[in-house]
């Protein structure tokens, strides 16, 4: 135990401005001494609508890119300079410095002669970069994250926010929902593919510029929207909602409790071969060569076709899955506790179960069930992760002996039943999912309808809401 008195004691009030000022660098507000300062606030959206990321595939211009280039790097380098002035003002003077004190101090780079460069681009989107660095932190005293760390050239990925102040929209009268997109700092609107248009009459409120490992431009805008909720769906010949129950795995991706299996593609397996071919060569290339570059390059639109691919295969599978049923009923998963590094014995076996788990996303799947469920008015329904889904028996509730993941049929001892492994498990999760959500609409009042999302280790502050 550490005693109060071994505590770091916190600078506040007028010295802590002064470190500020004098040792940090950290200019004073010169705007509105006399008034209080608030705490900022973030931009809520308006009722009745939701938050939706539409992505594209941007071809800018050489000088665009270029100036994309500048904007990267800048936006790197000045979370880093701001999380090493955060961590200088509290390791050596016990100073706490916030996202206003780094705007400040990023004014005083801009003007300094040796980061001038800072002004060829926007201010706007390098204090998005200190804002992001201020979530991190926020994160991290919440206990959620770890400490941030400081992002590389060459493992970070390239990413660059712009507000509303930062970039032009202007819609297209001939097409609805399509536009021309300028940035600032950028006199010229990127040549954005419109594969699908945004909604009519709707202002984009934020657009990040990323580019990936393949060298891939993408543009995603966020706007607010009002999302109608489909239909409620109900068992044939009845009003009793349909539920699905949906085992996660990886002998067949999706099991659903009435015996449907979706397979797994096993995109890293099928392209295996291809990217031990294409990093053997990329080995032999010479550290620090053009061709080495181009190996690498090589290596990343593999990769990206791959990511492409099962990002494609999970978006139709999870919009059928809630199109189709009212309530969706999923397990709990530890998916990094199942991911952990494999050590001493069989660690060959654990690091391809590894390989398959990471191929599999069973996280991106449980992600997009989630949001989508929120959006179009369904119900998702998360079991506890110790629940028994795989080794009780759906038909008399026995529970049998823990079963080896190698074992895909048992029968039961009790009733004689013969299961399939995964089928079994969907419809234990069906079962325990809708006892839960009868649990919770049975306390709501009339006219309300369930949350998108029950689960049930977080049960019982559900039913106090309700």
């Amino acid at each position: 135990m550490v005693s109060s008195a071994d505590q770091p004691i916190r600078v506040t009030g007028a010295e802590a401005k002064r470190v500020k000022r004098d040792a940090l660098g950290i200019p004073d507000r010169r705007k509105h001494h006399d008034r209080a300062s608030t705490r900022l606030k973030s931009r809520t959206k308006e009722p009745g609508t939701q938050q939706r990321v539409y992505r594209y595939r941007v071809y800018p211009s050489p000088a665009q890119a270029e100036q994309l280039e500048k904007t990267f790097g800048a936006c790197r380098w000045v979370y880093n300079e701001g999380l090493a002035l955060r961590a200088n003002a509290w390791e050596r003077h016990k100073v706490s410095v916030g996202f206003a004190e780094s705007c400040r101090a990023l004014t005083g780079w801009r003007q300094a002669a040796e980061t001038s460069w800072l002004q060829e681009v926007s201010s706007t989107v390098l204090q998005q970069s200190l804002r992001h660095l201020d979530a991190a932190f926020s994160r991290f005293f919440k206990q959620s994250a770890r400490y941030p760390k400081r992002k590389k050239k060459h493992h970070s990925r390239d990413a660059a926010t712009y507000v509303r102040t930062g970039f032009r929209w202007v819609e297209n009268p001939g097409r609805p929902g399509t536009g021309a997109v300028t940035l600032a700092k950028q006199s010229e609107p990127l040549d954005v593919r419109w594969s699908r248009p945004l909604p009519v009459g709707v202002v984009p409120v934020k657009l990040s510029v990323t580019r990936d490992r393949a060298g891939r431009f993408f543009l995603s805008v966020l706007v607010e929207e009002r999302i109608e909720p489909l239909p409620s769906v109900f068992v044939p010949g009845g009003r009793e909602s349909k539920a699905v129950g949906i085992d996660l795995g990886l002998a067949a991706l999706v099991t659903l409790d009435d015996g449907t299996k979706v397979d797994h593609p096993r995109l890293l397996r099928k392209y295996e071969k291809e990217l031990a071919r294409l990093q053997r060569g990329l080995h032999r290339k010479k550290k620090g060569s053009k061709n080495r570059g181009k190996a690498r390059v090589r290596i990343a639109r593999l990769y990206a076709l791959i990511g492409d691919v099962r990002r494609d295969m999970l978006d139709q599978l999870t919009t059928r899955l809630v199109r189709e049923n009212q309530v969706l009923v999923v397990e709990d998963l530890a998916i990094a506790n199942l991911m952990r590094t494999a050590v001493g014995k069989g660690r060959r076996r654990k690091s391809r179960l590894n390989a398959s788990i990471s191929d599999a996303a069973w996280g991106e799947l449980l992600r997009q069930l989630r949001y989508k469920c929120a959006w179009y008015g369904r119900t998702l329904v998360i079991v506890d992760r110790f629940f028994p889904s795989t080794r009780r028996c759906s038909c008399c509730q026995a529970k049998g002996p823990s079963l080896d993941v190698s074992v895909r049929e048992w029968t039961c001892t009790e009733c004689g039943a013969a299961h399939d492994r995964d089928v079994n498990a969907a419809q234990n999760l069906r079962e325990e999912g809708m006892r839960l959500y009868w649990l919770v609409a049975s306390v709501l009042p009339p006219g309300r309808v369930p949350p998108p999302v029950i689960k049930a280790s977080e049960l019982p502050e559900v039913l106090l809401a309700a």
